[in-house]
C-alpha cells in the first residue's frame, strides 16, 4: 500500500495545474477545512473557497425554481420554509426529493414528509438528551442527599462519642469521690 504524503499531494496538484493550461477547475471537498494544512489552502492551489451549509428558505426558493419551475409561492411553501428553519438539512437532500416527481404537488409533499421525519428524529434525540440530563441531575441530587445524610450522621456520631467521653469522665470523677 502506498502512503500519500502532504508533499506528494502538493506535487500532484501542482502537476495538474501545470498540465491543464489556463482552463482548469479542480474541486476539493472536506467536512473539516480547519484540519487542512495551510500549504494546501494557499492562493494558487485553492483560489476559491465555497462553504456549502444547510438549506435555507431562500435556497429552497432557488431549488424549487430550478427543479420544478415554480416561480410563485405554492400552498406548501410556508410549511416547508418553517420546517427548514427548524431542522438542519442539506440542499442535496431537498433536491433529491424535488427530482422524484415532475408533479409539483407530489414533489413538494415528498419534501414535507422528509422534513417532518427529520423533525421527528430531532425531537426524539432532544427528548432523549433531556431525559439523560434529568437522570444525571436526579442521580447527582440523590448522591448529594446521600452525602448530606452521611455527613449529618457522622456529626451525630461524633457528638455522641464526645458526649459519652465527657459523661464517663464526669461519672469517673464522681465514683472517685
Amino acid at each position: 500500500m502506498q502512503q500519500l504524503t502532504l508533499s506528494g499531494l502538493l506535487n500532484f496538484i501542482d502537476g495538474l495545474w501545470s498540465t491543464c493550461g489556463d482552463e482548469r477547475i479542480i474541486i476539493f471537498t472536506t467536512n473539516h477545512k480547519e484540519k487542512l494544512d495551510p500549504a494546501l489552502l494557499r492562493p494558487g492551489r485553492m483560489d476559491m473557497h465555497i462553504h456549502m451549509g444547510h438549506c435555507t428558505p431562500e435556497a429552497f426558493d432557488v431549488l424549487a425554481l430550478n427543479y420544478l419551475g415554480i416561480n410563485d409561492h405554492h400552498r406548501l411553501f410556508p410549511e416547508i420554509k418553517w420546517l427548514i428553519r427548524e431542522i438542519e438539512i442539506t440542499p442535496a437532500e431537498i433536491a433529491e426529493h424535488l427530482m422524484r416527481s415532475e408533479d409539483v404537488d407530489l414533489a413538494l409533499e415528498g419534501v414535507v414528509d422528509l422534513l417532518k421525519q427529520k423533525e421527528k428524529k430531532k425531537k426524539k434525540i432532544e427528548t432523549s438528551d433531556d431525559q439523560k440530563m434529568s437522570d444525571v441531575v436526579e442521580k447527582e441530587s440523590d448522591e448529594g442527599v446521600d452525602q448530606e445524610k452521611k455527613k449529618k450522621f457522622g456529626r451525630i456520631m461524633k457528638d455522641l462519642t464526645n458526649f459519652r467521653r465527657r459523661s464517663s469522665r464526669i461519672t469517673g470523677k464522681r465514683k472517685m469521690l
